[in-house]
């Protein structure tokens, strides 16, 4: 069994009818929280490892960002959107493609111009949802939110 099909099957479990109450009651929107925290409790890690130069707590935080990852995968597999599988190929997909000079074989005469692909590549990504970026500034908004309410609950 595979790392990721042994979590997988941990967050599948904890769903079932014979799992964990409070999991099978969460949402993508009831684990917003969650998300958020794990993220900052990444940052931090990175800030251990910077500081000290012991990586034992990175390590943990990561997996916490993986299970949040995993569990939002499984939500959307449940509802009949997508895998775990289909996101790890997208994202895949999305840095051999931002990435021909590494993948493709092609060469860029200056960091600038390779920047400036990666930003055409991008933007042809994007093409036809740039109303996506309309909620950008109201996710940040409520990231500063459940930041705060974290801070509060940790007690900081």
């Amino acid at each position: 069994m595979t790392d990721t099909k042994r979590i997988y099957d941990i967050v599948k479990k904890l769903r079932s009818e014979d799992g964990c109450p409070w999991d099978r009651q969460q949402t993508h929107e009831s684990l917003k929280p969650e998300c958020i925290e794990e993220a900052s409790e990444v940052i931090s890690a990175i800030n251990i490892l910077s500081a000290t130069g012991d990586p034992e707590n990175l390590r943990e935080e990561l997996g916490d960002l993986l299970l949040q990852v995993m569990f939002h995968a499984v939500l959307a597999e449940e509802e009949g959107y997508f895998t775990f599988e289909d996101v790890v190929n997208t994202v895949s997909d999305k840095m051999v493609r931002r990435h021909p000079h590494v993948f493709a074989g092609v060469t860029y005469a200056s960091k600038e111009e390779q920047h400036s692909a990666w930003e055409a590549i991008k933007r042809s990504e994007k093409e036809g949802k740039e109303w996506h970026e309309d909620y950008l500034k109201s996710a940040f908004h409520e990231s500063e939110e459940l930041i705060q309410k974290a801070r509060a609950r940790k007690g900081y």
